[in-house]
């Protein structure tokens, strides 16, 4: 992308479009001293109260910086790539980090290990990178000291506290609220899909296991829903289109949104994954709809709960796992109680805190 200047104006050039940008755009960036404060980047004047006819009495621009006079009498040198990072209208940060889809051959992935001066090193870059490729990362070596999931998890970003509290016990109990309570296997699912806006990231830490089973399952719902797109191209366009109703009860709250299984950004992008079926309720619909409906999510149920997608594992004391409950499905293998304690401690984190971290670390190396 290019500047360009003409007579006093400015434009942009992407090679394939040429437009002038407005000197009010200009003007709202203007970055000296007295107009922007430096350690919050905020600006020191509201541009509402501007005269409405700015206008430029005098450009100059060099590979650096965009020099312009203002007719209100301002002057200011605006950094050129900063202009074309806005210009560009999409995000250099996140967006360019590809997914990479996996199944039940995925090998090899990096573990990451927790040490002194972790969470501001490049080795925390790397983990958030490589969050964002797979939708999952296993930190080794987390402390199991009382509540350090919470730690953890502020050092990202802030805890998302649910009606299950700023973190939650993940083990065997009497009259539990939630079948992750009891020692049952859990099929395939994504966490609250009947909260809005839903969890994005959720954080377990195993604090101690003593069973033989208990093993950890992951789906990458990203990876099925896109073959499910290209093997059933029907069966994908209902489940994006159909909104069901999820619903938790418990004695203090009822908790209730309506969206579909798989949800699509504007672009017609991967979104968002929901798969409960213990919790959802389809709508009425007619009849031939409803049928394609139960045959899609029948299929796509029988994708997530085939063995080749699925991976399983152990988490050992001291292992954190972090996954991206936008993308993936988890579950566990049934364990005896008789043979000892599986104790983990959970909570859940926003987008916003893994963007901010790694927004933050990426100017912090210069990466």
């Amino acid at each position: 992308m290019k500047i360009e200047l003409n007579q006093n104006k400015v434009y942009f050039n992407n090679g394939s479009e040429k437009k002038e940008i407005h000197p009010f755009w200009l003007r709202e960036r203007v970055n000296g001293d007295k107009y922007l404060d430096k350690g919050t980047q905020q600006r020191l004047f509201d541009p509402t109260f501007l005269n409405s006819n700015i206008s430029i009495n005098k450009v100059n621009i060099n590979e650096k910086y965009l020099e312009v006079d203002f007719n209100d009498g301002v002057n200011s040198k605006l950094e050129i790539d900063k202009i074309a990072y806005e210009l560009s209208k999409e995000d250099i940060i996140i967006k360019p980090i590809k997914k990479i889809k996996w199944n039940s051959t995925l090998k090899n992935i990096k573990n990451f290990e927790y040490k002194d001066n972790f969470y501001e090193s490049k080795e925390m870059h790397d983990l958030l990178v490589s969050f964002y490729k797979y939708g999952f990362v296993i930190v080794k070596n987390i402390p199991t000291s009382k509540n350090y999931i919470v730690e953890f998890a502020n050092s990202i970003g802030s805890v998302r506290r649910t009606n299950f509290g700023e973190y939650f016990d993940v083990k065997s109990k009497p009259d539990p609220n939630d079948l992750a309570y009891t020692s049952l296997a859990l099929a395939p699912h994504t966490d609250n899909p009947y909260r809005n806006p839903v969890p994005c990231i959720q954080l377990l830490h195993c604090i101690e296991s003593k069973v033989s089973g208990g093993l950890s399952t992951l789906v990458d719902g990203y990876t099925v829903t896109e073959d499910l797109k290209n093997q059933y191209p029907e069966f994908y366009k209902i489940l994006t289109e159909v909104k069901v109703r999820f619903r938790f009860v418990d004695k203090e709250v009822i908790l209730e949104t309506i969206s579909p299984l798989i949800e699509l950004n504007d672009d017609k992008s991967f979104k968002q994954v929901r798969f409960s079926p213990r919790l959802d309720y389809v709508p009425i619909l007619e009849k031939e709809k409803l049928d394609l409906y139960y045959q899609a999510r029948k299929k796509i149920s029988e994708m997530y709960n085939s063995d080749q997608y699925r991976i399983e594992f152990k988490l050992e004391p001291k292992d954190l796992m972090m996954m991206d409950n936008y993308r993936l499905l988890h579950g566990r293998t049934s364990y005896e109680i008789k043979e000892g304690q599986r104790f983990l401690q959970g909570c859940y984190i926003d987008y916003d805190s893994t963007e901010g971290k790694l927004r933050h670390l990426k100017r912090k190396f210069n990466l």
